[in-house]
């Protein structure tokens, strides 16, 4: 290549160079205009909404402190009000003072002048004291001349005349009020006692010695008897309870002295009946389990009859022994009914006369709780009954209430004197009791007593109503001779020992058992 076209090259290079670099200068200038432009443009528009902002907060700082200049205005305008009224207050007090303070010095000034008239007063009768000594001197001188007696000589005539007379008021006083106790005395305790009657009325029925079982059939009656009478004989010897079955219909009878017994033996034969397997090995089953049945609602019995008589807090063996007492009955009437009704009665009558109800009622409901196991127990039902009171931590007002309703011993308490009273309006009232069933009864307990006085002997029952006493014998200490010659020896016994009208047949039974288990 030439040097020409090397030049040629290098100048057409250079050209377009500087025609590049020209077209970019002027393109960099037309940015440049274009970004001052939009800058400014950006500048305009931040001043204007900083304009903005700078008036909105100034206008949100101005209602700020309108707020709080209003705020602090009502906050003055209302300690203000408080100022006033506080002021009004202790003006209002301060003319209250004042007013009591002239109020004072005016009855100041009054007690001054009442004082000052004391006082005068006091003067004149000082005066006046003196001219009556002057006097009465006077006088007791001329007495002395007139009668020719010593002032103390007519000071003790007159001091004996005085007494005498006094003496005389006294004991006419004493005698107008012995007799106006008396009168009210008697009048009070008529109401009292008329009161408590009226307000525990309550119903007696005399206590029957029979329990009639209602049967679903009368062919019930032929389950009941079994074949030649073992189931029958089988019950009566469990329960000591005579069965009767006669011509009532859908019915038999149960008939014995003894409540308790008599009703183990009508829930058993309602159980057996229910049951409907009636034979001697189920019947001793079924008999001692409701024997055990019973024991548990001795307990519940007690805990209502202390829940009806208002009294709390006795010892379990007390109250299962005033559950006993339901299966008593004393000349026909209910023992534990009489002595819910004696314990109404005491505290009613206790109250009247402001005295312990509470204590009242306790005493009441156990006066006669030794009834519960006297026939077991040697010793009258009130010693009885002040033992187990006694054991159970009884107070000595109650042992005393026990011990002395019969007046067995001195009463140490009113308490007694009402258990007292109590028990004799209950068992007082128009059929509450009968003498001919207390007898009955005591005669049916004296002839098992009689049987069981024997050795040998472990049970004696008295059924028929007393024309027949069954003696269950130990198979291993009686035998079969010896079965005949105790029956008669009981029966000498009853007749030597016991009035009955009739006869009583005396059936001593011997019953052998032998049992063993197939394994």
């Amino acid at each position: 290549m030439s040097l020409w076209m090397i030049l040629v090259l290098i100048a057409a290079v250079g050209l377009a160079f500087w025609v590049g670099w020209l077209a970019s200068k002027k393109i960099g200038q037309g940015k440049i205009a274009s970004a001052e432009v939009l800058a400014q443009k950006i500048v305009s528009e931040a001043e204007k909404e900083a304009e903005a902002l700078k008036k909105e907060k100034l206008l949100e700082a101005k209602e700020e402190w309108l707020r709080l200049k209003q705020s602090v205005e009502n906050e003055v305008k209302s300690q203000r009000a408080e100022l006033h009224r506080l002021e009004r207050q202790l003006q209002q007090k301060e003319s209250s003072l004042d007013r009591r303070a002239e109020m004072l010095e005016e009855k100041l000034r009054g007690l001054d002048r009442q004082q000052e008239a004391l006082r005068q007063k006091e003067q004149q009768l000082q005066q006046r004291e003196a001219k009556l000594s002057d006097l009465e001197e006077e006088q007791r001188r001329r007495l002395e001349r007139i009668s020719g007696m010593s002032q103390e000589e007519a000071k003790q005539l007159l001091i004996e005349s005085m007494k005498d007379r006094a003496k005389r008021e006294a004991a006419q006083i004493a005698k107008e009020i012995k007799d106006q106790a008396r009168l009210t005395a008697n009048r009070e305790a008529r109401e009292i006692v008329i009161q408590a009657i009226q307000r525990t009325a309550a119903d007696h029925s005399v206590e029957t010695t029979v329990s009639v079982v209602t049967l679903p059939n009368d062919e019930m009656k032929g389950r009941i008897i079994g074949r030649e009478g073992r189931n029958i004989r089988s019950f009566e010897q469990a329960t000591g309870v005579d069965v009767i079955v006669d011509d009532t219909p859908e019915a038999v009878i149960l008939s014995g002295f003894d409540p308790f017994r008599r009703e183990v033996a009508r829930i058993a034969l309602e159980k057996l009946i229910s049951d409907g397997r009636i034979h001697p090995s189920r019947i001793e089953e079924v008999v001692q389990k409701t024997q055990k049945e019973m024991e548990e609602k001795l307990l519940e019995i007690g805990e209502q009859a202390m829940l009806d008589a208002g009294v709390h807090g006795l010892h379990p063996e007390l109250v299962k022994l005033l559950g006993k007492l339901k299966y008593r009955t004393s000349y026909g009437q209910n023992v534990l009914q009489h002595s819910i009704e004696v314990a109404y009665l005491a505290g009613l009558m206790a109250a009247e006369l402001e005295l312990d109800g509470n204590l009242a009622k306790r005493a009441g409901l156990l006066h006669d709780i030794g009834k519960a196991i006297d026939k077991y127990t040697e010793g009258t039902h009130t010693q009885i009954g002040v033992e187990i009171a006694k054991k159970y931590g009884e107070g000595p007002i109650v042992l005393n209430a026990i011990a002395g309703h019969h007046e067995d011993v001195e009463a140490i308490s009113p308490i007694t004197i009402l258990v007292k009273a109590a028990d004799a309006i209950s068992g007082s009232r128009p059929g509450a009791r009968r003498e001919t069933l207390e007898s009955y009864v005591k005669r049916l307990e004296k002839l098992e007593q009689l049987a069981k006085s024997f050795e040998g002997v472990g049970q004696a029952y008295a059924i028929q109503a007393g024309r027949e006493v069954r003696v269950m014998v130990q198979p291993e200490k009686i035998d079969d001779a010896a079965a005949e010659v105790l029956a008669s020896e009981i029966a000498e016994k009853i007749q030597s020992e016991m009035e009955y009208p009739g006869q009583i047949k005396v059936t001593v039974i011997r019953e052998y058992r032998a049992v063993d288990y197939a394994k």
